[in-house]
């Protein structure tokens, strides 16, 4: 499975999710870029899951138009030691993950 981590997503995340391929949008040099592309990217790219903290991106897009999964993290901050409370309700749901929809992944 691949995942992208959004910017808004630390990547101090990446080392967790060690079973998955997991890149960051800072190593791919897409830091800024707009969601509806960020999501185009990742289609094109062969990404499973876009990995976010952004809430805002469940109202913003339309689905439909892409061939990939949306995981929001349901968290306050950005800092590792809240994001990684969100693994285990993450990881048992990966596989039941559909396509063309969005998830938001509670503690």
């Amino acid at each position: 499975m691949k995942i992208l981590l959004d910017e808004c997503v630390t990547k101090r995340l990446k080392k967790h999710l060690e079973e998955f391929e997991v890149l960051t949008v800072s190593e791919l040099n897409l830091s800024g870029i707009k969601n509806g592309k960020l999501m185009t990217f990742c289609v094109e790219n062969n990404f499973d899951i876009l990995l976010t903290i952004d809430k805002n991106l469940l109202f913003q897009q339309n689905f439909d138009h892409y061939p990939l999964t949306i995981v929001v993290l349901n968290c306050q901050t950005s800092k590792i030691e809240e994001l990684v409370t969100f693994l285990p309700s993450f990881k048992s749901q990966v596989d039941k993950f559909q396509k063309h929809k969005a998830y938001i992944i509670e503690k």
